[in-house]
């Protein structure tokens, strides 16, 4: 049974007749009467008792009135329900790290974002990069990627991906015999970062600044390329995971060493304001990037 015959007998019930009907359902009196009648065939009995001044539901069509109520109340609390989820589907996310080289291979995740959720918008505020959780407590950005878990009430953090740093060097540096590097072994050693300030580096943070340790000479280069020359001409080391070199051709005379006796491992996490953990298109990036950068 069609819903519109449903629409109808309540109508016809609540307006008491055909001719109120009609505007109710913005349809005509004759066309309303060509579907109850339709009805009526159909069902091999009659829905109302009509009179003059007056339309009466049968037996019957008080049983079909009473399941068309539960079946519409349904429908309509369905539609509100997928209204709400709609409206939290789409939105823009603005994304920030607290290093520039997490921006590795966010081109192809972006890509994917806007083919598989064309109403998501994704855009990276490098403004925002080395200072990502203040911004992210100014509603300048949504999202940001750190390594460090947050502790400020108002941020909810997920753990997304795990991964370890190693030391890479030309294969004739003086360093290139050690088993693994220790803390100390960086001390006379010029040390290659991405960008300042030490506080965004990795290797510091975890490692060298817990041991008091302070390269002889330290290097900002933001271009990975031109880091990889300088290491392949011997004139230094740089700490970064591997899944960040997978995009470039590494010569034959760089090395990598494991940092510390068991590696140096750090755990990424994405922070979202908890207001906001509830929208929909934030949990569709959510999963989407952790299972786009899951690295070991």
């Amino acid at each position: 049974m069609e819903i519109k015959y449903f629409r109808l007998i309540k109508a016809i019930v609540e307006e008491g007749s055909i001719a109120n009907s009609a505007k109710k359902l913005f349809l005509t009196q004759s066309a309303l009467s060509h579907q109850l009648r339709e009805l009526e065939q159909r069902l091999t009995f009659k829905v109302f008792y009509r009179s003059r001044n007056q339309w009466k539901l049968t037996e019957e069509g008080t049983a079909l009135y009473t399941l068309g109520n539960t079946i519409l109340r349904q429908l309509d609390n369905t539609f509100l329900t997928i209204e709400q989820l709609r409206a939290g589907t789409s939105g823009t996310i603005k994304v920030s790290t607290e290093c520039y080289s997490f921006y590795q291979g966010f081109a192809p995740f972006i890509q994917k974002m806007g083919l598989l959720y064309p109403e998501i918008t994704v855009d990276i505020i490098l403004e925002a990069t080395h200072q990502p959780i203040k911004k992210l407590l100014t509603h300048e950005i949504d999202i940001a990627i750190v390594t460090t878990k947050p502790h400020d009430e108002s941020i909810e953090s997920i753990e997304v991906y795990e991964d370890e740093i190693f030391a890479w060097m030309h294969h004739e540096h003086p360093l290139s015999s050690c088993s693994y590097l220790e803390a100390h072994d960086f001390a006379l050693a010029h040390l290659i970062i991405h960008s300042f300030p030490l506080e965004t580096v990795s290797i510091h943070q975890q490692f060298l600044k817990p041991h008091r340790v302070v390269p002889k000479k330290i290097s900002a280069i933001p271009l990975t390329e031109i880091a990889l020359e300088l290491i392949d001409a011997n004139m230094g080391i740089m700490c970064m995971p591997k899944w960040a070199l997978k995009s470039f051709v590494l010569s034959k005379n760089i090395i990598s060493k494991s940092i510390g006796k068991n590696g140096l491992r750090r755990t990424h996490h994405l922070a979202i304001r908890s207001s906001d953990t509830n929208k929909k298109y934030i949990q569709d990036f959510i999963s989407n990037f952790a299972e786009d950068f899951y690295y070991s």
